[in-house]
């Protein structure tokens, strides 16, 4: 399920929609009632989503970058079906400087799931899509694989890494920089004084120090740009 050799993320590679649908339907149909019918309609809804032309970053490729990072330490999770349900909702509802993206996409899966799975999965889901604000510390297991799994891009190589950087700006463009980098310096420093990067194990041996190196380069480069 999961390989511990590789030590440097990677980007997304190529995906068949059809195996996709596919995966996303036998979780639905692990978890939640409702029939195949239904669980492709909420998958299609879902690609529409992640779609929007003013989506950059929080995109299908985000997803799919967060699926491969899944994929690699699953064995590892409490209850990685919920972990796997919150990855595919916790951007689905993105607006660009909105503060409540996460407890929108939570709301969105409870308002599908509706019916469709036990009020105990549901909580599960909306718990882990929550933690990926980032704002509060994860008590859980799952919580905390959650949150390494939507940072491990800090964990790509440079190039790409300040390629999602770019794209995370471009959702941002009608910010101005004034306003827009001492914020970016606030989370990257909140990030970058954490006892470590990573919050398991797991990924802490994968990804720590190439995290350390793109957040350092970056706070260097804000502050050269005279912000902090």
């Amino acid at each position: 399920m999961f390989e511990r050799s590789s030590k440097t993320a990677v980007a997304p590679a190529d995906h068949d929609p059809i195996q996709e649908r596919a995966r996303f339907v036998a979780l639905w149909e692990r978890r939640l009632s409702g029939g195949r019918a239904l669980a492709e309609t909420m998958h299609a809804r879902l690609i529409e989503l992640y779609g929007e032309p003013h989506r950059r970053y929080h995109t299908l490729d985000h997803v799919r970058h967060c699926l491969e990072e899944f994929d690699r330490a699953a064995t590892l999770m409490d209850d990685p079906d919920a972990v796997e349900m919150a990855l595919w909702f916790h951007d689905a509802i993105y607006r660009s400087g909105a503060m409540d993206n996460e407890r929108c996409s939570a709301d969105l899966f409870r308002q599908w799931s509706e019916g469709h799975a036990d009020a105990a999965f549901l909580q599960r889901v909306d718990d882990l899509i929550m933690v990926t604000t980032h704002r509060d510390p994860p008590t859980q297991r799952d919580e905390r694989f959650i949150v390494d799994i939507d940072l491990s891009s800090f964990g790509l190589p440079w190039e790409a890494f300040e390629r999602d950087g770019r794209r995370i700006r471009a959702e941002c463009a009608d910010i101005v920089d004034e306003i827009y980098c001492p914020g970016q310096l606030r989370f990257l420093l909140s990030l970058q004084n954490r006892p470590t990067f990573f919050l398991t194990e797991f990924f802490q041996q994968r990804y720590e120090r190439i995290a350390h190196d793109n957040i350092r380069r970056v706070i260097e480069n804000l502050h050269a740009r005279g912000y902090g």
